[in-house]
C-alpha cells in the first residue's frame, strides 16, 4: 500500500488542532470578543469570481477589549512584531488591480497568529524577537481555546469556502518581514516561498526581475514553508493542490503609499502572469 505523506502530514495537523482547541468543547469556552471589538475578518470582494484568492494574515494589530494592551511595551504592537508593515496595502491593492478576493485578519499576530498551527507555542507567543509578550504568559487552555474559535476559526472558514466556492484555480499570501531580525541583515527586496509549487513561485520572481533588475529576489528567503509553523499554504494550498505562493516582501519597500503602491503594481502583473500560464 502507497502512504501518502504529504496527506497524512495534513491529518495529524489537524488532528491536533482538534484536539487542543477541545474539539466540541470550544463553543463552551467564555466570549472573548464583545460588540466593542472588531470582527476578525475583512473580506473584500467576498462576491467575486476571479478564480484565485489572496490572503493577508497579518494585516491588523488589534487587540481584543479583553486584554487590554498584552502588556507589551511601548512601540511593540506597532513593530513587525505586530503586524506585517504594509502588507495590508499592498495587498488591497493587488486585490483591486485584479478584482480577486481578499480575506484580511483584523487582529495582531501576538494575539493568535493566523498563519501558525493554533496549537504550536508560536501561535500566541511569550516572547516575540525579544520582546515580552506578558499577556499570553502561562494561558489557560480556556483562554487559548477562546482566541482560536473567535479570531482563528472564522478565518479559517472564510478561507475554505472562498477557495471552494467557486473553485479557485491559485491562492496567494502576502506578507512582509523586518530588514533586520536578532541582529540578522536580510538583504532580499522579496521573497517567494514555496515547497511544492516552486514554478509558480519562480513565475512571479523572474516576472518582477525582468521589471526590476536591481531589485534582490530570492526563493524561500527569509523563511522556508514548514508543516509545524505554516497554516495557509500546507493545509489549504497544498492540500487543494492549488498553485500557490506566501510572497514576503521586506517591510522598509513598503511601509510609504509610493513603496505599497509600487510593490502593488509588480505583484498584480506577475500574479495575472501566472494566471495566464494556468489557461
Amino acid at each position: 500500500m502507497r502512504i501518502n505523506f504529504h496527506s497524512m502530514a495534513i491529518f495529524l495537523t489537524l488532528k491536533k488542532y482538534f484536539l487542543y482547541s477541545g474539539g466540541m468543547q470550544a463553543a463552551a469556552a467564555p466570549l472573548l470578543l464583545t460588540d466593542a471589538d472588531p470582527a476578525p475578518v475583512d473580506l473584500v470582494q467576498g462576491d467575486s469570481t476571479v478564480p484565485l484568492l489572496l490572503v493577508c494574515e497579518h494585516a491588523g494589530r488589534a487587540v481584543p477589549h479583553a486584554l487590554g494592551d498584552l502588556g507589551l511595551a511601548p512601540g511593540v504592537l506597532d513593530s513587525h512584531r505586530g503586524w506585517d508593515i504594509g502588507a495590508e496595502a499592498v495587498a488591497r491593492a493587488v486585490a483591486a488591480e485584479l478584482g480577486a478576493p481578499l480575506i484580511l485578519q483584523r487582529y495582531s499576530r501576538l494575539v493568535i497568529d493566523a498563519n501558525r498551527p493554533p496549537y504550536s507555542v508560536e501561535a500566541m507567543p511569550e516572547v516575540s524577537d525579544g520582546a515580552a509578550v506578558p499577556g499570553n504568559r502561562g494561558l489557560s487552555a480556556t483562554a487559548r481555546t477562546s482566541r482560536i474559535a473567535e479570531i482563528f476559526d472564522p478565518m479559517d472558514r472564510q478561507i475554505a469556502r472562498l477557495l471552494d466556492n467557486p473553485p479557485r484555480r491559485a491562492a496567494f499570501s502576502i506578507h512582509s518581514y523586518t530588514p533586520n531580525l536578532s541582529g540578522q541583515v536580510r538583504p532580499w527586496h522579496a521573497g517567494f516561498l514555496s515547497r511544492r509549487s516552486h514554478a509558480t513561485a519562480e513565475t512571479l520572481r523572474d516576472h518582477i526581475a525582468d521589471r526590476r533588475p536591481d531589485l534582490v529576489l530570492a526563493i524561500n528567503e527569509p523563511y522556508r514553508i514548514e508543516d509545524a509553523t505554516d497554516w495557509f499554504i500546507p493545509v489549504h494550498a497544498e492540500a487543494r493542490g492549488l498553485p500557490h505562493c506566501l510572497i514576503e516582501i521586506r517591510n522598509d519597500q513598503i511601509d510609504s503609499a509610493p513603496g505599497a503602491a509600487l510593490w502593488a503594481g509588480l505583484l498584480a502583473g506577475a500574479i495575472a502572469h501566472v494566471m495566464e500560464s494556468l489557461t
